[in-house]
């Protein structure tokens, strides 16, 4: 598994990484909140929000490190087709993006997920809604994505991936995982209990955590997290090291996508302690990754 850089003494907002996050609507403001919160809170040296111009007064207060692209949107508060230039012009200023985090699965929005996963190639995290546009266009935008790619479903989101049940058993849902991943040419975190993680080839199966993250809005903090990881990583030559294929370039972005799992699920223990896991929100576990990350710095 991979490891945080040390943050230098001379280093600056620049030597952490810039990431882009699409998400949001008139409906799930806060998942574009809680996605900024867990690339914030992972160090991240850059956080722009891509939101639909009227959830800017709604997300803004709650994540003011974060800069904002305000974006046109539709009718219903999703994002338009006229804001997908000025997303893309975004994107290749970017050290890793996520889409997907309360986007709704509005047809303009669709447009802008197709338009993302065929002209950027920085580390894309595809999350949520993004992930159900795609299983509805029956994914061939994902295997021919020319960058790394990390998709993180849940059992349902899995399933419709896959259109098959998903497995029940944790060696059952790590061969899917990488059954999936091997089809995609994608790096697959599948959300749960033990969370696995495998670019097809290797697996990580993660043992932290704990029942109290079984709440609406934690994986919008572990995308946002991946991004922070997978962006400060593609800074930083010795995680990343010019990759020689294909192949290479899943091994790294899958070792980092589950540092971030784990440091997600360390901190949801963290939080569980503290609070109880009755008690636990997804903003909890995103104060706590900065503590989580502490043992895992090299």
């Amino acid at each position: 598994m991979a490891t945080l850089p040390a943050r230098l003494d001379d280093s600056h907002k620049g030597s952490y990484g810039t990431v882009l996050i699409i998400a949001g609507c008139r409906s799930y403001p806060g998942a574009a909140i809680l996605a900024a919160l867990g690339a914030g809170r992972l160090g991240a040296g850059l956080v722009r929000l891509a939101l639909p111009q009227g959830i800017v007064p709604e997300v803004l207060p709650a994540v003011p490190f974060a800069t904002v692209l305000r974006c046109p949107e539709t009718a219903a508060g999703g994002l338009a087709a006229e804001a997908n230039e000025q997303i893309l012009a975004a994107a290749a200023d970017a050290d890793a993006v996520v889409i997907g985090p309360g986007l709704g699965t509005e047809a303009p929005t669709g447009e802008l997920v197709d338009a993302v996963l065929s002209s950027v190639t920085a580390p894309l995290v595809v999350d949520a809604d993004a992930l159900n546009l795609c299983a509805t266009a029956g994914c061939p935008l994902l295997t021919e994505r020319n960058g790394p790619t990390v998709i993180t479903p849940h059992p349902g989101e899995f399933t419709r991936l896959a259109a098959a049940p998903m497995p029940v058993g944790d060696d059952e849902r790590a061969r899917a995982a990488a059954a999936l991943a091997h089809e995609l040419g994608a790096v697959v975190v599948l959300k749960g209990h033990h969370t696995v993680v495998s670019d097809g080839e290797r697996l990580y199966r993660e043992t932290a955590g704990n029942p109290g993250m079984a709440t609406g809005g934690m994986g919008d903090v572990l995308a946002g997290a991946i991004g922070a990881v997978l962006a400060r990583g593609n800074l930083n030559e010795t995680q990343t090291p010019e990759c020689d294929g294909t192949a290479a370039a899943r091994r790294a972005t899958a070792s980092m996508a589950a540092l971030a799992v784990h440091l997600h699920a360390v901190a949801g223990d963290l939080a569980a302690d503290e609070l109880a896991q009755d008690g636990l929100l997804p903003q909890d576990v995103a104060e706590r990754l900065g503590r989580a990350a502490r043992e895992r710095q090299s």
